[in-house]
């Protein structure tokens, strides 16, 4: 018949310090799963800003282009189109493009950079959750290798490695 083994709750008791490793340990990996699926959700912000801000200065190059089409018909009708009533009517029509477009690409210009910006900052949040995941993961790999050495260092070295990663992503969020 083979032997089977019965665990006791007062076994736990033995480790007590143990214990409260684990629960630093758990602690530290729902943090981690956090500061983690904060700098992914960042990361894709990011890239939608700058996904945003290169289609913007795709349309700002159209619509430059647009108004550098007005300025060269303007220019050929002024050279080969003499003084007629028609060339007047097409030097306006060209006239009043030339202002839309330069409006439009100002307006472009300023949500292209916006876009730009946002992105920058997106970046600059998402590294720092980056070192704060980096950080949380070095406490609580170093907070498990106590189960295996039972040595006190690392589990203290694991809990400062945590608070700082916590500190940076912290600051993350204030940014």
């Amino acid at each position: 018949m083979a032997e089977l083994e019965i665990h006791h709750e007062t076994e736990h008791e033995k480790d007590p310090l143990g214990q409260k490793v684990g629960i630093m340990a758990s602690i530290l990996a729902v943090l981690l799963a956090v500061v983690t699926i904060a700098s992914h959700r960042t990361h894709t912000a990011a890239i939608i800003h700058k996904s945003k801000s290169n289609d913007a200065w795709a349309y700002y190059q159209a619509t430059r282009v647009k108004l550098h089409s007005a300025e060269l018909g303007e220019n050929l009708v002024r050279v080969f189109g003499g003084k007629t009533e028609g060339v007047d009517k097409l030097l306006a029509d060209y006239a009043a493009q030339k202002v839309k477009y330069e409006a439009q690409s100002k307006q472009i210009q300023e949500e292209a950079k916006a876009d730009d910006e946002a992105a920058e900052a997106d970046e600059h949040r998402a590294l720092r959750y980056d070192f704060g995941e980096g950080l949380l993961e070095i406490g609580l790999v170093l907070s498990s290798l106590y189960f295996i050495s039972r040595k006190k260092l690392f589990p203290v070295i694991g809990a400062i490695a945590g608070i700082a990663g916590l500190a940076i992503a912290i600051t993350g969020l204030m940014m």
